[in-house]
């Protein structure tokens, strides 16, 4: 969990991608954040959806799993919890950046806004999946959203078997990609369910990832972990950039 929760922290803070700070706008040109976390030993798990306040929404995701009663927070209350544990909450504008500001305008104006800056730009949610010396696996997923989204729309990233799904009998997954499709085929648990019957991390994946393009016309991408550290990544989507650690050598890359 704190593997996770680290890792998308760190993505979180990089404007780079759609996730934290420098996440795409809404259509009321906001910024509205929702992240997930979930435990592999215990199936536990917290999710955020729509705050507006926060910086790192993962963090926020792990109070709701560890200190309260529910599993997931929406909007206010969510934010509420915050305060109480000491989250500083920033103001909207603190979360926006100039290339998605100009974006939103461009769109507004009634312009291309994936002309010339944007065009095939590698950007999006960021997850994190992670398995530990006792063999305990977790998953971590955070977003904006869709670009130009009505306000209060709610993606598959912060939906438990959607953008994430952590067993420790099987191991983890974190998705990203058109939402509204990736919740049709419930595809992070989908993909534990291939995991179960003996799959490989990598052929789970692929699998997942012809499921998606066989029934429906969305697009999208896995990180797995299989319970005995395997891995697997595919993508339909134009860009997955990734990076994985195992006995401390970090490899990256990013597949296109």
């Amino acid at each position: 969990l704190q593997a996770v929760e680290a890792a998308v922290r760190h993505l979180e803070d990089d404007p780079t991608f759609d996730a934290g700070r420098g996440s795409v706008l809404n259509a009321a040109g906001e910024v509205e954040l929702d992240a997930i976390i979930m435990d592999g030993s215990t199936l536990d798990l917290g999710a955020v959806i729509a705050v507006k306040h926060v910086s790192n929404p993962i963090t926020l995701a792990r109070l709701v799993m560890t200190e309260s009663d529910h599993a997931i927070l929406v909007a206010q209350g969510a934010e509420t919890l915050a305060r109480e544990h000491g989250v500083v909450l920033k103001p909207n504008w603190h979360l926006v950046v100039d290339r998605e500001r100009e974006r939103w305008h461009a769109r507004r104006s009634g312009t291309n806004p994936d002309e010339g800056l944007f065009r095939d730009a590698p950007r999006g949610t960021v997850g994190a999946v992670a398995r530990d010396t006792d063999r305990h696996v977790a998953a971590a997923t955070s977003t904006g959203g869709t670009f130009y989204k009505e306000p209060g729309r709610v993606g598959d990233s912060p939906l438990v078997g959607c953008g994430l799904y952590a067993d420790d009998q099987v191991g983890a997954v974190s998705a990203t990609g058109e939402g509204e499709e990736l919740m049709k085929v419930v595809i992070s648990k989908s993909v534990c369910d291939l995991l179960r019957r003996g799959m490989h991390a990598q052929e789970a994946a692929e699998a997942g990832i012809a499921l998606l393009s066989r029934r429906l016309t969305g697009r999208g991408g896995l990180i797995v972990l299989g319970r005995r550290g395997d891995i697997g990544i595919a993508h339909s989507t134009s860009w997955l950039a990734h990076a994985h650690v195992v006995a401390g050598e970090i490899r990256t890359g990013v597949e296109a």
